[in-house]
């Protein structure tokens, strides 16, 4: 009532916020978060200006959505947070604290398929890129921006084609700086796997993409969630192109092959994992040059492995 009566004065919109924090972590608070994410929205909204303002609010989000994960609360979020996240995004584009807080929060929020279509709605994605390539260098950015590109891209009611198309030649710049970084190097696997389910790739960045998924997983052999997006990206390519086929056998700096079986007893015991290596393995076969070239390597050995270990499969 108090944020209500005084939505116009910041101060007063402070200082409720401050209460608030203490109040969310609190038992008593679980049948109320939405209400409070919905009064926090409107104080950000009406004080858009305010810096430390919108840092506070953000804070206080990240708190309430992060309660709301932890007691399984179901929000049911209009469009108004994120547009209201999305205008603090715009107003200050060069505050790094202020926009690592608002993309996660908009990475929480994109895995609604509600949430991101009222997130298309808003034109998210040119800010999104805008962000990337403003601040490459912030771990946690990248992070929550390939998230939510992930989100935007997997969904069904799909958004403009070129739109996702532009994410590309970004999002493979984000793995190519973090190929180290497991974290990150895993959140820009899977974006680029669902920008290439979705066709967003041009026949330009095939062989290119090709080759540095296939560098992260050299990398990343031990991390079971990029072993799926790559080898996922790396099926769907492959299903496009010879040339991506052939990059995979012929990288200068990466055998394609080995780095497969490497990944296959890495995780031979996760059967998902298994299956995507299989589904790669299986659009390798459809080109004879390669087929060639796993023979020569023996592949077939590691296939009547694959066989005996999961003989319903």
């Amino acid at each position: 009532d108090f944020m209500q009566a005084f939505w116009d004065i910041e101060e007063a919109q402070a200082k409720a916020m401050q209460h608030l924090a203490s109040f969310v972590r609190e038992k008593s608070a679980l049948p109320y978060l939405l209400t409070i994410t919905e009064l926090v929205t409107f104080a950000m909204k009406t004080h858009v200006d305010s810096l430390k303002l919108q840092v506070d609010g953000c804070s206080l989000l990240l708190e309430t959505l992060s309660q709301a994960l932890e007691h399984d609360v179901v929000m049911a979020l209009d469009e108004n947070v994120t547009s209201s996240l999305l205008d603090t995004a715009r107003k200050h584009s060069e505050n790094e604290e202020l926009l690592s807080l608002v993309c996660t929060l908009l990475m929480m929020i994109s895995t609604s398929e509600v949430a991101a279509e009222n997130l298309r709605k808003v034109g998210v994605i040119p800010d999104l890129l805008s962000i990337l390539r403003n601040f490459l260098h912030n771990e946690k950015i990248c992070l929550s921006c390939c998230g939510i590109l992930w989100s935007l891209a997997s969904s069904e009611n799909n958004v403009d084609q070129a739109l996702l198309q532009s994410a590309v030649p970004v999002t493979s710049m984000v793995l190519q700086e973090y190929l180290q970084n497991r974290a990150v190097a895993e959140a820009a696997c899977s974006a680029l796997w669902a920008l290439s389910l979705q066709g967003c790739l041009t026949e330009a960045e095939y062989e290119p993409t090709t080759a540095l998924l296939l560098e992260a997983l050299w990398m990343n052999p031990g991390s079971p969630v990029l072993v799926k997006s790559a080898c996922l990206a790396l099926a769907s390519l492959l299903r496009l192109s010879e040339v991506s086929a052939l990059r995979l056998i012929m990288d200068s700096k990466v055998n394609g092959i080995s780095v497969i079986k490497d990944a296959y007893h890495l995780h031979l015991d996760d059967p998902e994992a298994v299956e995507d290596i299989c589904m790669l393995i299986n659009e390798m076969a459809q080109y004879d040059d390669v087929v060639l070239d796993m023979l020569s390597q023996k592949m077939e050995e590691l296939l009547s492995e694959i066989k005996s270990r999961f003989p319903c499969s």
